[in-house]
């Protein structure tokens, strides 16, 4: 037994005034001497410990381990401070304890001496433990805000989705209708039509414009909603960045730097180009709005992988290769609790009358349309930053050139109009036929097939809203099309609907026109598909060349 009056002397007084419990263990395991404060950790006396093996401080399952650690440790010596790992310990009552332990071997003439300090960690580590359920508890606390922000919008989105829809047949039906009116007039008094009639004409005129506002509204409605109708196609999201651009510094004046900072080898990505375009823009006139004495623009971009942990936790992302774009402002930022209602729709920081507050709800619904996660991170005093995270695609970037809107040839074409919403179904009839085209009118999916069948000679466009009772348009397009093979289609429609595709995107080969449209437009579109390319028609074309009409007639 190593006589600790003999080796440590006078330094046992200075191992109690040590706070740490020290105990010395002899080469065979046994206890040599320890402090008062030992005894006090482990509830045992000073007599109780010394001579003792240390096996006695340690739980039943770990003694065996211990000890080949305490004979590897003798025959390799060295110090190992406090904090490198933390340990069970056992008291005399039987309980457990965490303790951290600091190690250093001595040698003297009874041989080598290692000497543990040891230190109770149960408060820290209660703390800790304390410290990581709060964090956890902020965690889920801020999953559920999100959860609930995101069912929020939804709702919001549903709602703002079906009003829309609703909008754009009656501000169709008002602005052709108006139209009528101002053509009637021009017609009635020339140029030469003055007083009460040029008050007339400016009236009407008045009420395009505000119908036409109307639909600009009804658009951004959709947006949010994730209801607008899109054409994606696979790009890359720099080079519509560096289209942009240009734009983008004249909308922010001298006074508001713009920096770009662009990845390399960026991922392509699925999204309609022209809603990309509506964001960068968006964006920046928030940004030029909240640095009026000047500031920094910053566009960047990245590739980013989201794992499936990160993924699990945010239901509108999934596990895969990304798209960072994150847009930057030095502006007056927002307090927390703006910017966590940036995002709703009709909400605005400005003054009424300066904003619709549908910008950023805009943005919102275009990336969750796109399949991505949008999120903003605001400072009062500091800036804003807006950050999108788009899914990446392994299909190669490719722009097709603009479709020409080509004008139809002379000679007859028949076309079979399809459109539940009376008033707007008589709106389009009186255009088309206004344009001498010969057309078949039917109320729903189940009379276009009756009027299909019945009709004897050829039919060279089916004009057929998206969505109807019984019958929807992809479906009557599918059914006409198992008589009628090379007929051509074009759709209309005021909103996205899964009807169409998932997120409302159109098919290869399908074209469509949204609601609400003017005269000329649907002419123009109508005229787009009789002249196309036949190559480019998902189904072959008629054997009759599909050309414009000389004379009208009406079914």
């Amino acid at each position: 037994m190593w006589n600790s009056d003999t080796d440590v002397g006078p330094q046992t007084d200075l191992l109690e005034l040590v706070p740490d419990a020290i105990v010395g263990v002899e080469e065979s395991g046994g206890i040599a001497f320890v402090n008062g404060a030992a005894g006090d950790l482990f509830g045992y006396t000073r007599e109780q410990l010394v001579g003792q093996p240390l096996d006695m401080l340690l739980p039943e399952r770990l003694r065996e381990v211990h000890r080949e650690h305490v004979h590897r440790y003798l025959a390799h010596p060295q110090s190992r401070p406090m904090g490198t790992s933390v340990l069970s310990a056992r008291r005399s009552d039987g309980s457990e304890l965490p303790v951290e332990i600091s190690l250093g071997a001595h040698q003297t003439e009874a041989g080598a001496i290692v000497v543990a300090a040891i230190r109770d960690v149960s408060e820290r580590m209660a703390l800790a433990s304390d410290r990581e359920r709060l964090l956890a508890e902020a965690e889920q606390e801020h999953h559920r805000n999100q959860s609930n922000r995101a069912q929020r919008l939804e709702s919001l989105g549903e709602l703002a989705g079906g009003i829309a829809h609703d909008f754009n047949n009656l501000l169709a039906v008002i602005i052709n209708y108006a139209a009528f009116v101002a053509e009637d007039l021009e017609r009635a008094t020339g140029e030469a039509g003055g007083g009460r009639w040029r008050s007339v004409r400016e009236d009407v005129d008045q009420v395009r414009l505000a119908a036409e506002r109307a639909a600009q509204l009804t658009h951004q409605l959709l947006a949010f909603a994730r209801r607008e109708l899109v054409q994606p196609e696979v790009m890359d999201v720099n080079d519509v960045v560096g289209d942009i651009e240009q734009l983008l510094r004249r909308s922010l004046g001298e006074h508001i730097e713009l920096r770009s900072s662009l990845a390399e080898d960026l991922h392509p990505v699925l999204m309609d180009p022209g809603k990309l375009e509506q964001i960068l823009v968006n964006l920046a006139v928030n940004a030029r709005d909240a640095m009026p004495d000047g500031g920094v623009l910053t566009i960047d971009t990245a590739n980013v992988d989201i794992d499936e942990d990160y993924a699990a936790s945010r239901p509108d992302l999934s596990a895969g290769p990304h798209v960072r774009l994150r847009v930057s402002d030095t502006g007056t930022g927002m307090p927390r609790e703006v910017a966590e209602r940036a995002f709703d729709p009709f909400f605005s920081t400005k003054p009424p009358g300066q904003g619709t507050g549908l910008g950023l709800a805009t943005v919102y619904g275009i990336v969750q349309q796109a399949g991505g996660r949008a999120q903003i991170y605001s400072e009062a005093g500091i800036g804003t930053t807006f950050t999108a995270v788009l899914p990446a695609t392994d299909r190669a970037p490719s722009r097709a050139p603009a479709e020409a809107h080509a004008a139809p040839a002379e000679g007859p074409a028949t076309i079979l109009l399809v459109e539940d919403e009376r008033a707007l179904r008589d709106v389009a009839l009186r255009i088309l036929a206004g344009a001498g085209y010969q057309v078949l009118v039917a109320a729903d999916g189940e009379d276009a097939l009756r009027q299909a069948a019945d009709h004897e000679a050829n039919i060279d466009l089916l004009l057929s809203d998206v969505v109807m009772p019984h019958l929807h348009g992809p479906q009557l397009v599918r059914r006409i099309r198992e008589h009628r093979p090379g007929i051509r289609v074009l759709f209309m429609s005021g909103f996205a609907e899964p009807i169409l595709d998932a997120g409302g995107k159109l098919g290869e080969g399908e074209t469509l026109i949204e609601k609400p449209f003017s005269g000329q437009t649907l002419l123009a579109k109508v005229a787009q598909v009789l002249t196309r390319d036949p190559g480019r028609d998902p189904q072959p074309e008629s054997s009759r060349p599909a050309t414009a009409p000389a004379e009208a007639s009406q079914s």
